[in-house]
């Protein structure tokens, strides 16, 4: 979510850049759903994100207004909102921030991008505000990458992508993307997992002297609990095979 902000970004900078003497327009926002998020908090991280000054003594209307009125003038573009399944549209609170992003998006001159973890299996597209949500947004299932995807490799395209993005003295390039059936399978094509694992890597290289990344190297990185149980998984009970009792 934040490449695609990243990336929408310099497009517009690229395309429109600022003037002199004008402030720079802020064509992305980025919004993280507070845990329990009520409409006033939820419209306090739209306000901190721009630095929109707001007190206490000030109402949700009055932020809301601020709100709208900023990020039209900044010329925002896109709207990010991250951990969108916090909120819970059949608790009170849940369903006024779910009402308050149905009106913000109606008075925000900008595309709505909204981020979560099983979306679909949360109340977050039930009833009748899920249904105006779900009404509103097209579904875009983001699972892990696949080693193929018909004649193309997009997971080696990643791994060559983040190769070419070190700066380590004595890697020689191609060295990760030979290992793409192996990186694949430690991280369960999980781009996050990839990411750690290499960036590790590289740190232990340059505190090793070695400035190279071999399979030896990644072999020796602990990722996180998901990753190292899908690549290493644990089983209760040891094979048979592998309990020591010898056939006589």
């Amino acid at each position: 979510m934040l490449h695609v902000g990243r990336t929408c970004h310099l497009a517009h900078l690229h395309r429109t850049p600022t003037p002199p003497g004008h402030h720079p327009q802020v064509p992305v926002a980025y919004v993280l759903v507070p845990p329990g998020a009520t409409a006033k908090t939820l419209t306090a991280e739209f306000a901190r994100y721009l630095g929109i000054p707001t007190t206490t003594r000030m109402t949700q209307a009055q932020i809301t207004e601020a709100v709208c009125h900023i990020y039209n003038t900044a010329g925002v573009q896109l709207v990010l909102i991250d951990e969108i399944h916090r909120l819970n549209p059949r608790t009170t609170t849940g369903a006024q921030a779910a009402d308050l992003l149905k009106d913000l998006t109606e008075r925000i001159l900008a595309t709505f991008v909204y981020a979560g973890i099983d979306v679909t299996a949360t109340p977050l597209f039930s009833g009748v505000r899920g249904a105006q949500l779900a009404g509103r947004a097209t579904l875009i299932d983001c699972g892990p990458l696949p080693a193929r995807h018909g004649q193309a490799r997009p997971f080696t395209d990643v791994i060559t992508d983040l190769e070419n993005a070190l700066d380590l003295h004595q890697h020689r390039p191609g060295t990760l993307p030979r290992h793409a059936t192996y990186l694949h399978q430690r991280t369960a094509g999980r781009i996050g997992s990839l990411t750690r694992l290499i960036r590790q890597a590289a740190i232990t290289a340059i505190n090793d002297g070695t400035e190279r990344i071999t399979k030896k190297t990644l072999e020796a990185i602990q990722l996180d609990h998901l990753a190292e149980q899908h690549h290493r998984p644990h089983y209760p009970h040891p094979p048979a095979a592998r309990t020591g009792m010898m056939r006589t």
